[in-house]
């Protein structure tokens, strides 16, 4: 009975100790909380370190607040001082990981390393190989909360140095299949986006106003989208050096047999040697064929209609177009493939069906500004054939200019590009001294044309 009275008082004190530490921390983590919502980290640090050695699971901000901390402290310090909290900042992530990996029931891990990685390369911490091999596990552990297009970005870049690095064990295979996983979870990320932007712009055309929340959001995935338009369009820079055709051909042909069940692999290879206008090699063609016998799918379809387009079997290439996009459910890749379908009818000339496959594609994607931009050049590139004088003629840029900028309104990763061509359209439409020699300001000009449409003059 002594024995067990003792155990007793003991787990009691234990308990009772431990909940005054416990309090302990709650008070010291809203002192140093207060101090860092106002930006006064100086004055947050020693509390909110105190609760970081004490209870490092006791709340997220510990994490949150301490990241902008350390931050200010490596900012404002030198020497082996900043060294230290340099060094103090990656710990950080790394009992962040091990203590409050999720939120609300949700893991960050993959967040948390990706920004650890990135922190890395920020104050020149670590080489390549190390940094890479962060974001590699923040990629294999988590790639559902790893997001952010600038870490996305260096996880390749990172590994693409290494490639190019003499005595690099880096193959040229394994870089590819590095830029299909990466580039391919850029898609998935700006489908995401898409998909949340497309119900406030839908909800725009209707003329329906947009609540403070839907208007904040706007921004957001304005910013999101634009940041995945500048890092992808980088990515694919960087590919562009390696993926040529005296490359890609070789490489496809020597692991063919190797992959010839893998209808993942054979869908990348003939991505790879589409986008690069590789298809006229007859390995492009072995390469769908194996694809579409394996499993049918929309992108098997849609490579066999190219393949009958390059042959000039068109109406069977039209077949195909359709057996892809009927083959296709989701929406998004829907709207991606009516798109690719438009840019090869306009490549051929074909300019009324490029407008009615991008004006699909848009109807699957209202936040599609390349399907937008697509039209307006079919415009731009149609003055000639369009009205019945100069003026008239050139009066289709404006059309152009119209359509360019929606582009840029409702996608914000062209919007740049969507700018700079809407300016380039306005320069080639009639100027002010035109309309005034003509006397026509005001004046509704109709293009009987296969465009179908009309402008109003600008008022002087």
């Amino acid at each position: 009975m002594k024995i067990l009275r003792c155990l007793l008082i003991i787990a009691l004190t234990f308990n009772n100790v431990k909940g005054q530490s416990n309090q302990e921390c709650l008070n010291n983590l809203s002192i140093f909380a207060e101090s860092a919502k106002i930006k006064n980290y100086d004055a947050a640090y020693d509390t909110w370190l105190l609760v970081l050695n004490e209870c490092p699971k006791l709340n997220l901000a510990i994490y949150t607040y301490g990241e902008k901390i350390l931050k200010h402290k490596i900012k404002n310090s030198s020497g082996d001082i900043r060294s230290t909290f340099k060094k103090d900042l990656i710990s950080l992530y790394d009992k962040w990981v091990l203590n409050i990996p999720s939120r609300k029931g949700v893991s960050r891990v993959g967040n948390i390393l990706s920004t650890k990685a990135q922190a890395l390369i920020d104050y020149k911490m670590a080489d390549d190989a190390t940094i890479y091999s962060v974001f590699d596990e923040a990629y294999k552990k988590d790639a559902a909360s790893f997001t952010n297009p600038k870490g996305l970005y260096n996880y390749f870049d990172t590994l693409y140095k290494q490639y190019k690095s003499s005595g690099s064990s880096v193959s040229t295979e394994h870089l590819f299949n590095m830029y299909e996983e990466i580039s391919e979870k850029f898609e998935y990320e700006s489908t995401s986006l898409a998909k949340k932007l497309d119900k406030i712009l839908i909800k725009e055309d209707n003329g329906e106003p947009l609540t403070k929340r839907e208007v904040k959001n706007k921004r957001v995935y304005d910013v999101n989208s634009r940041a995945i338009g500048i890092f992808l369009s980088n990515l694919d820079a960087i590919i562009a050096i390696e993926a040529k055709c005296e490359n890609l051909i070789p490489l496809y042909q020597r692991n063919f047999d190797e992959n010839k069940n893998d209808p993942i692999w054979l869908k990348r290879a003939a991505s790879r040697m589409d986008s690069k206008e590789c298809s006229d090699d007859p390995l492009f063609v072995t390469l769908v064929e194996a694809l579409h016998s394996l499993e049918p799918s929309a992108d098997s379809a849609y490579y066999l209609g190219l393949l009958n387009d390059k042959r000039g079997n068109s109406s069977e290439a039209l077949n195909y177009y359709e057996e892809s996009i009927s083959l296709e459910t989701d929406q998004y890749k829907k709207a991606k493939i009516l798109y690719k379908i438009a840019v090869k009818f306009k490549k051929s000339g074909r300019k009324q069906s490029a407008r009615r496959y991008a004006q699909k594609a848009l109807r699957n994607q209202p936040s599609m500004g390349r399907a937008h931009l697509l039209i307006a050049s079919l415009y731009a590139s149609s003055a000639n054939d369009c009205g019945d004088s100069q003026f008239n003629k050139r009066a289709i840029y404006w059309l152009a200019a119209d359509i360019a900028k929606k582009a840029g309104r409702v996608d914000a990763s062209i919007k740049k590009l969507a700018n700079k061509t809407a300016d380039s359209y306005m320069g080639r439409a009639p100027s002010k001294t035109d309309i005034f020699s003509e006397a026509n300001e005001g004046a509704k000009i109709t293009f009987d044309c296969w465009v179908g449409a009309s402008v109003t003059v600008p008022k002087l």
